[in-house]
């Protein structure tokens, strides 16, 4: 028997949700299923939804589901409805949905579809590891509960004075169904599944099913793992009298061994990582698009948000769990942030060291700071992969010329004439007139090069470390006029005199 699932793409408008639990960092998988969460929606002028399971309190972290929302924000994926957003199918937490749950958990007892359960944890740990040592074909709850009264059962071994209720899963029930995304599907035969705890909160099955109906879902998006689970799904829509959404598995992502991709194993698990490491939201975006899915356009990877909702098809969604290749987010990071303007690559590194931490500490001199951002940025574009590269890049800008020293094993590099190329340098920058890059360069290169007969390396190298305090650095010249010919100036004659 196949259950058919109901969508009709492009037509009416798309209710899709994103519902992630706050148990900690919120997972890259989320902002991954809410880009086609939101993909879909703005594509047939629909709505995207955020909703927080948080039913399971034992694994709540403090702070979680405001990092939620951060996180989402910052991707751009700024939900219609949500619990700061508010809405018409509110509350938007789990947790204030309480009674809402009971009261189809009591709906679907009266109907005979659930019944209560009063076996203890230790009962059913028993009966779990009985089966396993049998081998026993037949895993699962055994039903000693179903059909007693309460009385009856706590006359048996194994009693707890708080019952759970359990759906009552029928020998014909549905094992096949039509996925939005994979076509026809099967699923193993499900057990009586625990749809409402002792301490009166559900289940995901029990609550899934209960937000999906009351807040219009049409499309439902989630990983494949759940695939297995829709049985019990389309039971209790059916018990319910409801008819279900759409639903459209997702491929899970995976590490570059093919393994689910976890926190535990890989901190790019993490969605807040990104941001940390300096990574743009549209790269990401692009980046997660392409995990599975094809490039917008035939000559390039490189696509907008816009451009791939406006051609989103679920036809083209590639059900093989794509390998988290880094290697390729790197690339497309490089590529849009080559791609900003100056202006815009000043605003995004400034931001980034705010949020970050990671950018010269001095205290006062934030229009400085901004000052010497804006007049490097040019300059080192072609270089960046992420905005973490520029400060380790560039932090010789910010230094204390007094305290300025260059490290010993970066000196020892410098060829035998390197107090001469010094003291001639000095010389050039005597000349108040040489402050900008061009007269820099000049003056050097007639000093150094055509004065001294030096190749340009073993020329401008001593300089560079003086300078920079590295034998690589951004270009120098433009280097030298940012940081200002005094500096300079007292950074060559600061390592002239330790030689």
């Amino acid at each position: 028997m196949t259950t058919t699932i109901t969508n009709t793409p492009g037509r009416p408008p798309a209710r899709t949700r994103v519902a992630p639990s706050p148990t900690g960092d919120p997972h890259v998988g989320t902002a991954y299923q809410a880009l086609f969460d939101l993909a879909w929606a703005r594509r047939t002028g629909g709505a995207f939804i955020l909703r927080i399971e948080d039913t399971d309190k034992t694994r709540e972290v403090a702070g979680s589901e405001d990092q939620i929302y951060d996180c989402l924000d910052w991707l751009g994926l700024t939900p219609d409805e949500g619990p700061r957003t508010g809405g018409p199918c509110g509350p938007y937490r789990q947790s204030e949905r309480l009674d809402l749950y009971r009261r189809y958990a009591d709906e679907l007892i009266a109907a005979g579809h659930a019944y209560h359960c009063w076996c203890s944890p230790e009962r059913l740990a028993a009966l779990r590891a009985e089966q396993a040592a049998a081998k026993s074909a037949q895993t699962g709850y055994d039903r000693l509960c179903h059909g007693l009264t309460r009385e009856e059962r706590a006359a048996l071994p194994g009693f707890s004075p708080t019952p759970v209720v359990r759906m009552l899963v029928p020998d014909d029930a549905p094992l096949a169904f039509t996925d939005v995304i994979r076509g026809e599907v099967a699923a193993p035969f499900p057990d009586d599944q625990v749809i409402l705890k002792a301490d009166g909160f559900p289940t995901y099955h029990l609550a899934v099913v209960v937000d999906d109906h009351s807040m219009g879902i049409t499309t439902a998006v989630r990983g494949e793992e759940w695939i297995s689970s829709t049985p019990k799904h389309l039971l209790l829509y059916q018990w319910l009298g409801w008819t279900p959404p759409g639903i459209a598995h997702m491929p899970l992502l995976r590490n570059a061994d093919k393994s689910k991709i976890s926190k535990r194993k890989n901190p790019a698990a993490r969605l807040a990582w990104f941001r940390e490491a300096g990574y743009l939201p549209e790269a990401l975006l692009n980046f997660l698009e392409l995990l599975a899915y094809p490039p917008v356009h035939e000559d390039t990877e490189i696509q907008s948000f816009e451009e791939f909702t406006a051609a989103f098809d679920w036809a083209k969604v590639n059900t093989t769990g794509p390998v988290f290749d880094l290697a390729k987010l790197d690339w497309l990071n490089g590529a849009y942030l080559r791609a900003l303007s100056d202006a815009d690559l000043t605003g995004r590194i400034l931001a980034y060291w705010a949020f970050s931490g990671r950018g010269p500490t001095s205290a006062g001199e934030d229009a400085r700071v901004a000052d010497v951002v804006a007049q490097v940025a040019p300059i080192i574009k072609e270089r960046l992969t992420t905005l973490a590269d520029v400060y380790p890049m560039i932090d010789f800008l910010f230094a204390d010329d007094a305290a300025w020293s260059v490290d010993a094993a970066v000196v020892t590099t410098l060829p035998e004439n390197v107090a001469t190329v010094l003291d001639t340098a000095l010389g050039v920058l005597d000349d108040p007139a040489v402050a900008t890059a061009e007269r820099i360069e000049a003056g050097l290169r007639a000093a150094l090069v055509d004065g001294l007969g030096l190749k340009p390396k073993l020329a401008f190298g001593p300089v560079r470390v003086a300078i920079t305090g590295r034998t690589i650095s951004p270009p120098l010249f433009e280097s030298m006029a940012i940081l200002g010919r005094d500096a300079c100036r007292a950074r060559l004659a600061g390592l002239r005199s330790r030689l």
